[in-house]
């Protein structure tokens, strides 16, 4: 098994696969792992061969969340110290979240504290059913700070409020009532089901994926006002005037498949 704390690897039809890989630890980040992740995604989403990235764990844990030995560092930090590495974690979420490519969690097991973060910066969500989740910050004195926006945003306020205050364990089928994770299938079958909602990304324009997901962001508890109309009918204006918009227009007219289509 590798030693590298982050896997990476890209297949011929542009599919990146970034796997968490500290199984012995259940994929808790520190510091460093943060730091890698920001830079892979960062590059990931900057290039033009990639059009998918699947981000999963090693063994049989999505990820605990932060490493305890890094959490021992930080209890001699100073404020400073403390405000700068948080200041890092939430730049990661960040780059995840707005990462213009479509990005898959393949939850193949435990997700607490802040891997539950990395599941809501992803724009689909795929667990085992035997998964296991928990916000679990509370229970150590803290506070779920740098994934609120991201939690709350995946699961209303009012999920949020009763998992961020217990810190208790949830199942998979809870994370999918709650809006937590799109689909539940048994641990021998999640491959199958990563394997099936990247055929159906790889039918969609790139560029259109990307503009659909800045859209998406824009829009996002915004009341409808005239000057968000406008926004929304230049935005589907440019996009008709664009090489994929006129290509998937020509080829749904021609009755041919489009020219950005993989298989």
């Amino acid at each position: 098994m590798s030693d590298k704390t982050v896997l990476a690897a890209v297949d011929v039809r542009g599919i990146a696969t970034v796997t968490l890989n500290r199984p012995d630890l259940r994929n808790a980040f520190d510091d460093a792992v943060i730091a890698e992740l920001t830079a892979l995604f960062g590059r990931l989403g900057a290039d033009p061969t990639v059009r998918v990235i699947v981000l999963t764990g090693a063994g049989s844990a999505f990820s605990a969340g932060g490493d305890l030995n890094w959490m021992r560092r930080m209890a001699s930090y100073s404020e400073s110290q403390n405000i700068a590495d948080a200041a890092a974690m939430a730049e990661m979420l960040r780059t995840i979240n707005e990462t213009p490519k479509p990005v898959v969690a393949r939850v193949n097991g435990v997700a607490f504290a802040g891997g539950v973060g990395l599941i809501c910066c992803c724009d689909i969500a795929i667990a085992a059913e035997d998964a296991l989740f928990a916000v679990s910050e509370v229970r150590l004195g803290l506070v779920p700070a740098t994934i609120a926006p991201y939690l709350v945003a995946a699961t209303g306020p009012r999920a949020a409020r009763r998992y961020n205050l217990t810190g208790e364990s949830f199942s998979a089928a809870e994370a999918l009532r709650i809006g937590l994770i799109h689909q539940i299938v048994p641990r021998s079958g999640l491959d199958e089901a990563v394997t099936a909602i990247i055929a159906a990304l790889l039918l969609g324009a790139p560029g259109a994926q990307a503009l659909s997901k800045a859209m998406i962001s824009e829009v996002a508890g915004r009341p409808v006002t005239p000057a968000l109309m406008a926004h929304t009918a230049r935005a589907i204006a440019a996009a008709r005037a664009l090489p994929e918009g006129r290509e998937g227009l020509a080829a749904f007219l021609e009755k041919r498949e489009p020219g950005f289509r993989r298989d």
